[in-house]
């Protein structure tokens, strides 16, 4: 059983938010490997500059200066879809056709451990200790580190200015209370007090986690053996979400659906504050003058989501070769053309300050230390999967929520072997 992060040793950071097929341990257990010579490295990753050209342009760039550093040794980075990636990086490690190196965020990582070459075979101690904390331990694994981290960013709470002119109010909310009582001054005026996703296929790291978070609980306990999310904490997190829900103070309608972005309330302007959009996302309806970046929102305590884009190297790649690469595109000079073109944040100290002139960026840049990767455990999606319905059920009034995460803890603790 892997170790999992916890609220108490809670890793600070975050990356491209993705819920994608979770696939059987046994699956993963495989060895990588390319078919070509050890002087080719294969790497596979991910949009994470969406722009297709601009993505192509910063690997080819890149891959062209390491290459005349590291004479007779080719790379290959082959650019997959988000979608699915979990069930093509799976079957190719299965049938030993995985690549060299692959783009992996921190709840992936205890599913491919088995496959994972520790980074700390090929990573320079200096480069080690150059990494923030929050980085590292997001990748690190029953105390191994299985990546080289290249970015973070973080999801805050965001509040449009515009909406809280409308109501004459110059101050944000920083706690659960202060959003409730906000609440019905704002739907008199025709907007809601957030936007809350209640779509089973959205990913609850963005969703309810932060709630169950703020409330102090947590996924799973310490030791990863049981999940913990139907104690008191959880159950206060999902009352408190239904009082939202029941009181008109967020769109009944996205308990069940996700609607393109520019079809929701927050894209309409019609919502206060919310943790689930990042300012990038919202910034064409709201203008970038009217984004308020503020702390994640505090019950117990105040924290997000957050995860870290990180690479590691399969079974079966040349260490050596493989290696050098992987701490090639991990330096921050070279990082920081796919940090600054997506918007995210260093992994490293010595990546400084990518933003000085923007305040957006810095405010967003100033909430990594609330930020956390969530739980890192081999089953962290599949007890996504189990637990999302019974959320959405008590939402819509099927169950209270006591019973729908009492019923869900039945089934997660079934998936854990206990």
């Amino acid at each position: 059983m892997s170790r999992l992060l916890t609220r108490r040793s809670r890793v600070r950071a975050v990356a491209a938010p993705v819920l994608a097929t979770a696939l059987a341990a046994g699956v993963l257990a495989g060895c990588s490997g390319s078919g070509s010579d050890d002087n080719t490295v294969t790497m596979w990753t991910y949009p994470v500059i969406f722009d297709e050209a601009k993505n192509k342009a910063y690997w080819d760039g890149l891959v062209k200066a390491f290459e005349k550093k590291h004479s007779g040794v080719t790379v290959k980075v082959e650019t997959f879809p988000w979608a699915n990636r979990d069930t093509a990086l799976a079957t190719a490690i299965a049938s030993g056709k995985g690549p060299d190196a692959v783009y992996l965020i921190p709840d992936q990582l205890p599913k491919y451990a088995k496959s994972i070459v520790p980074a700390d075979d090929y990573m320079p101690a200096d480069a080690k200790s150059d990494y923030t904390d929050f980085a590292l331990k997001s990748v690190t694994v029953d105390g191994k580190a299985l990546a080289s981290p290249i970015l973070t960013s973080a999801n805050p709470l965001i509040c449009d200015k515009r909406v809280f002119a409308a109501i004459g109010e110059k101050t944000y909310p920083t706690s659960w209370a202060e959003l409730e009582a906000l609440a019905p001054k704002l739907k008199k005026k025709g907007y809601y007090a957030t936007s809350y996703s209640g779509d089973t296929q959205q990913t609850l790291n963005m969703t309810f986690y932060p709630l169950l978070w703020q409330a102090g609980g947590d996924v799973f306990s310490e030791d990863g053996r049981t999940v913990t999310f139907n104690d008191a904490a959880g159950v206060k997190a999902l009352t408190y979400l239904k009082k939202l829900v029941d009181g008109g103070y967020t769109d009944k309608d996205l308990v069940t659906t996700t609607p393109k972005l520019e079809q929701t309330p927050v894209a309409k302007g019609k919502v206060a504050c919310t943790w689930q959009n990042t300012p990038a996302d919202v910034e064409p309806f709201w203008g970038k003058e009217n984004i308020v970046v503020q702390p994640p929102l505090k019950e117990a305590e105040s924290i997000g989501y957050g995860t870290v884009g990180a690479l590691s190297m399969l079974k079966g790649a040349d260490k050596k070769n493989t290696g050098d690469w992987l701490n090639f595109v991990a330096e921050s000079q070279n990082a920081a053309g796919l940090q600054k073109a997506a918007g995210y944040f260093p992994a490293r100290k010595s990546g400084g300050d990518l933003y000085p002139d923007d305040a957006l960026q810095t405010a967003v840049g100033a909430t990594l230390p609330s930020m956390t990767v969530g739980p890192l455990h081999d089953k962290a999606r599949e007890v996504q999967g189990v637990l999302a319905p019974e959320i959405q059920a008590a939402l819509l009034g099927k169950k209270s929520p006591q019973e729908a995460l009492d019923a869900a803890q039945k089934a997660a603790q079934g998936m854990l072997g206990r």
